[in-house]
């Protein structure tokens, strides 16, 4: 059976609910243009928010983390991967916890409890040192030689700067077939985490006083590529199930052998797969020089790269043949995939075209520029000229030049495409404080207005318009909706002057929960309908707006201020941006 299965099944008979994986690209956190972790999307409830499925839940949440790409290439990390997770919402707490976690590895996975060791937090001068979860290993058999205490910035978790906090303990795994030693050792980097288990008990204001929560949570982890490694006994990921149909593949594409040609067969087979989750997101994100869509772009070029390299024929259809693997393996998991099949296949193939357009001229004009460089340096304004004439990201401009020796002004070309580089460095950060990115009070407004937003454009531009993605920060909100016109000056004040009046009436904004089809059938509206519950979360502001949404709002719209378009604009095909901001009365 497979992980994920055995996972949720005996989750699921622990009492707990499965939940649907939310969407790679996350709906309402600025912050991060992916979901990095299992728990991100579950932070509204983890703050406090009632969960329509109850308290006890898991899943297996797709992730993305692009803070390491340029490590993707090693034995162990990977772009996209599986996160397994199960949470407690004011349910059970650390002891339970614990045990379920120590079960499922011993006694489902049969892991031998000898290669097992724990961390909990050692404590500081606000929260005392976690002895309930150091008994509870002991209890379970975990010996004190096996147990190793460490500080905040190893065992403690906190959204942002405040919020919710609490250590946690993390369970680690005996790789080595060295003898296990007796004493633990965090820094022995044959011990592999493959668990985490954080206990949400304090909540720490702004002004750095803790307090005991009334109401404790759990949130768990577990990534699943490292733990079906650690499964089959192998010290590479790629030599797993996981990856073997698609080794496997490139192996037939490319006429080699894995051995020997490890780095670009792990690129190829790693961003290929990101690819296919990013471009079946329902988001709809397409290759660009932008957010999400310059990171897709990038890592389909990089793959090219490296398929060139393994001199596999980058004008056949190898993207597809491999694209087909990883949408066969999991379309029976991630429903999308299979909706969006031929999405993804259209978007791989019309990127590889477009590159390998410029990618031949792109590569003489590198040679003949790198051939004549003086000082072994390659300055700001050519590292430019090959992203703007030849469509070279940076990173591949980098990537070629050390090759040869070279270092790349990376400084100055951050300085001549500062917007677009910028936007690449805050989605490699892989930082999130969470929900609205911080559930600030103009977060939690621009977020209410964006309803506001939606139902006036229904009325100023047309019913056929339809929310297609938000983005909120604390200077502004972003919405994305269907329309196939730019809006006349007409029709953006018809929509401002209509956000005003409904402020202006201060309505109430209320909230319920319902069965999905009941809230449909209510004339809620909702994006992405396939990733909500059986019971959602319906937020009603007066009789404008009704829609499903898993908050934060404020409670009337006289807290809103004055509503301002500050920009629309195309944003592809068929979608129009609206920019806005929220001014003081």
């Amino acid at each position: 059976m497979n992980l994920k299965d055995l996972y949720i099944n005996f989750f699921v008979s622990k009492g707990h609910k499965q939940i649907p994986s939310a969407p790679v690209v996350p709906e309402n956190d600025p912050s991060v243009l992916f979901n990095t972790a299992g728990m991100q999307p579950l932070i509204p409830y983890l703050m406090g928010q009632p969960h329509p499925y109850g308290t006890r839940l898991c899943d297996y949440q797709k992730c993305i983390r692009t803070n390491d790409l340029e490590e993707i290439g090693d034995k162990t990390h990977h772009t996209f991967f599986e996160m397994l997770g199960n949470w407690s919402l004011g349910d059970y707490f650390k002891n339970e916890s614990i045990a379920y976690s120590f079960e499922f590895l011993t006694s489902i996975l049969k892991i031998p409890v000898e290669r097992l060791a724990v961390t909990v937090f050692e404590g500081d001068k606000d929260i005392p040192r976690d002895e309930v979860s150091a008994s509870r290993w002991k209890e379970l058999g975990i010996p004190e030689s096996r147990i190793a205490y460490l500080d905040a910035s190893n065992n403690f978790w906190i959204a942002g700067e405040s919020g919710p906090c609490g250590g946690d303990t993390e369970i680690f795994y005996w790789r080595s077939n060295d003898p296990i030693p007796e004493k633990f050792d965090p820094e022995d980097d044959r011990w592999v985490e493959i668990w985490n288990n954080v206990f949400m008990e304090f909540y720490k204001d702004q002004d750095g006083k803790v307090t005991e929560l009334p109401k404790k949570n759990v949130d768990t982890g577990m990534g699943l590529e490292r733990v079906v490694a650690v499964l089959e006994g192998v010290d590479d990921n790629y030599k797993t199930s996981v990856w073997k149909n698609i080794i496997q593949t490139l192996e037939q594409i490319s006429n080699l052998p894995y051995d020997g040609n490890e780095q670009s067969m792990r690129i190829i087979a790693d961003h290929i797969r990101t690819a296919v989750f990013i471009s079946a997101d329902p988001a709809g994100i397409k290759p660009s020089n932008t957010d999400q869509g310059y990171i897709l772009r990038r890592l389909i070029r990089r793959a090219i790269r490296h398929a060139k390299k393994l001199n596999i024929d980058i004008n056949s259809d190898w993207e597809q043949q491999i694209a087909k693997v990883v949408l066969d393996e999991y379309s029976k998991y991630y429903v999308e995939l299979e909706e969006n099949k031929e999405t993804v296949l259209e978007v791989l193939k019309n990127e590889k075209i477009k590159f390998n357009r410029t990618l031949e001229k792109g590569l003489k004009e590198f040679e003949k520029i790198t051939n004549h460089i003086e000082n072994r340096q390659l300055n700001k304004d050519l590292a430019f000229k090959l992203y703007d004439t030849y469509g070279f990201p940076i990173e591949l401009t980098v990537e070629l030049a050390t090759e040869k020796g070279i270092e790349v002004d990376v400084e100055g070309f951050k300085e001549k495409f500062k917007a677009h580089q910028e936007l690449s460095r805050t989605a490699s950060a892989g930082k999130f404080k969470g929900g609205l990115s911080s559930n600030s009070d103009i977060e939690i407004k621009y977020h209410t207005a964006t309803h506001l937003l939606n139902a006036a454009l229904k009325i100023t531009v047309g019913p056929e318009v339809h929310q297609k993605g938000s983005n909120i920060t604390s200077e502004r909100m972003r919405f994305d909706f269907s329309c196939d016109h730019k809006l006349t000056d007409e029709e953006k004040k018809a929509t401002e002057d209509l956000v005003n009046k409904w402020i202006q009436e201060g309505l109430d904004v209320t909230i319920e929960e319902m069965k999905k089809e009941e809230a449909i059938h209510s004339g809620a509206e909702c994006m992405f309908i396939e990733k909500y519950p059986d019971i959602v979360t319906v937020y009603s502001i007066g009789e404008v707006s009704k829609e499903l949404c898993g908050g934060p709002h404020v409670k009337n719209t006289s807290e809103l201020g004055h509503f301002k378009i500050k920009k629309e604009e195309a944003s592809s095909a068929g979608v129009r941006r609206i920019k806005a901001i929220l001014e003081e009365k």
